[in-house]
């Protein structure tokens, strides 16, 4: 008889059972984050929206019906205030509150982020917190328990109602190193923990943590893309340049391997490369899908996001084309749809169709336009132009399981080479030369099979048939059913639920910004963990960490509150703000003097001789690089005073660089002479301005 019930067996089950349970009923980034978790999520009242207060401002314009976006400020006791972008989603369902109306506007509000401002009007110490995308949301029982389930790769239904605790953030923006830990744990805990017990309990664990970071990035994205078209079409009223660039890159990384490491000073250079990249996907993915389509005598129509750009594009074909084309020869290169030509259910199609009109010429015409004739046309497929090989199929209208067997294919494979045969690409070279091979080859021949996963561009196409009101009624609600069958993660809501779950979240979120237990003192806890750096060295830093994951969250090490600590952290971030600052403008091209404005650079060079003794050697650097590009006296005397005050090494080592160059100017060498025979003189004060110098670059 089997040896399984022995005191070692049963240890070994119960460990099982107890992390399977941790699994399910905790969220992935629960440790390593707030040891109060438990106080800022009790149960809560809904309640109204704190912008009916009369002493809370709010910057809102419902009566304006050409309006997509608009934006919400909510003032936070303790120094902070929420900012919520409501979006107008006319393309879904009418909500219950608004059946029968015509004309009221759907705003739905979808991205809120908290925005630590320690009570004053001056941008130089704020701080972006929490990000919180409204439709994402703590999945239900039912989706908890069939998300585990291994190979099920379907969605099973919707979460009907949300929670009255506070909605759980993506993302805490002044503490990413966090989401590291986290990582770090859970892979620990389903490596060491739940591997050992066999192939079920594996399976199971990992299935289930890849459908919630599935589903958490699909909201990212979601909130991501919201962001940057609220940017395009609205302008920046609230978020600087520089903190809507860090908010992007800050969101982009959470999908890097230790990206929530990279250092603020790369943020913006980052932004900027994926910016470019997605650029170059797009329009490589339309040339190569509209050549395609072209080539077999179809019709591309991409389909554009309010600010004009095309994210996705539609195949039609002409009925008329199906009796002309006829037993044509067809390459479903790039397209992996079936040919049109040998389909008869085209032929008799019963699904949506479209009359549009053309001239002499076959260009779209109106149709009173004399001369136009009509033709029906039939869509094929819809496809997503963002992943970074070939374009995808989203939807196919005559084959709904085609895209999902292709969606399939990569994570299949993924399940069974890990979660089954236990392959990985970093530990078995066979595997991974092959892997490589048949990605490559794949890839060349423009085969839709194991290629990156639909995730993103699926995430947009939900946002895109909100808020396009351009397509037909008809058609948005038949490309949505059919996007809703081709989800392979059971966490995920329709578009109508998540709409739904976003205005409760959202109330669910002010209720618990008005309690004084609830987002203030959640705040107050911020501030004293963001006193820790300031309070202590390196080697003590290193050790809290470490103790929060070892207690297993259960101790976040922070300082005592103390009065003083506004002032503190007001210096602090001010420095961190000024340093930041002059690094931008040292990375920066071109001549210094014409592309910035100088009052600003002497500001900021100015605090730091004031309050920077203690600045980094990356300030040091940069106040050496300005006084190099720069030919303004007032500015390099600003720079030396700096490098002067400051204590660490780098400053030195910079100031005697100077001082060694010999290709230095005349008046930079009399400046240094000067500078280091006497001491510097005090600077001249620069008036004060609230305005971020990321803002202050002038034109050429």
């Amino acid at each position: 008889m089997p040896d399984c019930l022995t005191p070692r067996r049963l240890r070994q089950t119960l460990v099982s059972i107890l992390f399977s349970v941790l699994l399910l009923t905790v969220p992935q980034a629960s440790f390593a984050q707030d040891s109060n978790s438990s106080a800022d999520h009790k149960s809560v009242a809904p309640a109204g929206s704190l912008a009916q207060d009369n002493n809370i401002p709010a910057e809102n314009k419902p009566n304006d019906n050409e309006q997509l976006f608009r934006l919400e400020r909510i003032s936070v006791a303790g120094g902070a205030e929420l900012i919520t972008v409501h979006a107008r989603l006319d393309g879904l369902e009418p909500s219950p509150d608004r059946v029968g109306s015509t004309d009221a506007p759907n705003w739905v509000p979808l991205v809120t982020i908290l925005r630590d401002t320690l009570g004053d009007r001056d941008p130089e110490n704020d701080r972006l917190r929490y990000v919180w995308p409204l439709t994402y949301t703590r999945p239900s029982t039912r989706q908890r328990i069939l998300g585990a389930v291994p190979f099920l790769y379907t969605r099973v239904g919707n979460k009907q109602n949300a929670s009255s605790q506070a909605p759980p953030p993506v993302l805490d923006l002044a503490a990413t190193h966090r989401d590291v830990w986290n990582k770090i744990f859970w892979t620990a805990l389903q490596n060491v923990l739940l591997d050992p017990y066999g192939v079920p309990v594996k399976a199971s664990s990992r299935s289930y943590q890849h459908n919630i970071s599935a589903y958490r990035k699909s909201h990212i994205i979601r909130a991501l893309s919201v962001l940057s078209l609220y940017e395009a079409i609205e302008g920046s009223h609230v978020f600087s340049p520089s903190e809507f660039s860090k908010i992007q890159a800050r969101l982009l990384l959470t999908d890097k391997t230790f990206g929530e490491l990279v250092g603020d000073h790369n943020l913006e250079r980052f932004n900027e490369k994926a910016i470019e990249k997605t650029r170059d996907d797009r329009g490589h993915n339309w040339e190569l899908l509209r050549q395609r389509v072209e080539a077999e005598s179809l019709i591309f129509e991409p389909l554009q996001m309010p600010d004009g750009s095309a994210t996705h594009a539609l195949v039609w074909v002409a009925k008329p084309d199906l009796i002309a084309n006829r037993g044509r020869r067809y390459d479903s290169r790039f397209l992996n749809i079936a040919s049109p030509w040998s389909d008869k259910r085209l032929l008799a199609w019963d699904g949506y169709t479209e009359t549009r009109y053309f001239d002499a010429e076959s260009r779209t015409v109106p149709a009173e336009t004399a001369g136009a004739r009509a033709v029906e046309m039939i869509p094929l497929a819809l496809y997503g132009l963002d992943n970074p090989k070939i374009p995808m199929v989203l939807v196919d209208f005559r084959d709904g399981l085609n895209p999902k067997r292709r969606e399939m294919s990569r994570r299949a494979l993924q399940d069974v080479t890990r979660n089954i045969l236990s392959l990985s690409t970093f530990g078995n070279l066979s595997y991974f030369l092959g892997h490589t091979v048949f990605d490559f080859v794949t890839g060349r021949r423009g085969m839709d099979v194991n290629q990156p996963s639909r995730v993103r561009t699926y995430s947009q196409l939900k946002l895109l048939l909100s808020l396009n009101q351009s397509l037909d009624p008809e058609l948005r609600e038949e490309i949505g059913k059919r996007l809703e069958k081709v989800s392979l993660n059971p966490l995920e809501n329709d578009l109508e639920s998540e709409a739904r779950l976003a205005k409760q979240q959202y109330e669910a979120l002010l209720a618990y910004a008005k309690r004084p237990d609830g987002l203030p003192a959640k705040l107050d806890r911020d501030r004293r963990g963001e006193m820790v750096p300031i309070a202590h060295g390196r080697r003590e830093q290193l050790f809290f960490p470490v103790a929060n994951i070892l207690s297993f969250g259960t101790y976040t090490h922070r300082e005592k509150a103390t009065p003083d600590i506004p002032e503190r952290l007001d210096l602090a971030r001010r420095l961190e703000y000024h340093s930041r600052f002059l690094r931008e403008v040292a990375r920066s091209s071109g001549q210094i003097d014409v592309a910035w404005n100088l009052a600003d650079i002497k500001r900021s060079l100015q605090f730091i001789s004031e309050h920077g003794a203690a600045a980094e050697s990356s300030t040091a650097k940069a106040a050496s690089a300005i006084f190099l590009r720069t030919e303004d006296s007032d500015t390099r005397r600003f720079c030396l005073d700096s490098l002067g005050r400051m204590t660490n090494t780098k400053a030195k080592t910079e100031l005697l660089r100077l001082s060694q160059l010999r290709d230095l100017d005349q008046a930079g060498k009399d400046l240094l002479i000067s500078y280091q025979d006497a001491l510097p003189p005090t600077p001249v004060p620069i008036a004060s301005s609230n305005r971020k110098p990321t803002s202050s670059r002038v034109d050429h």
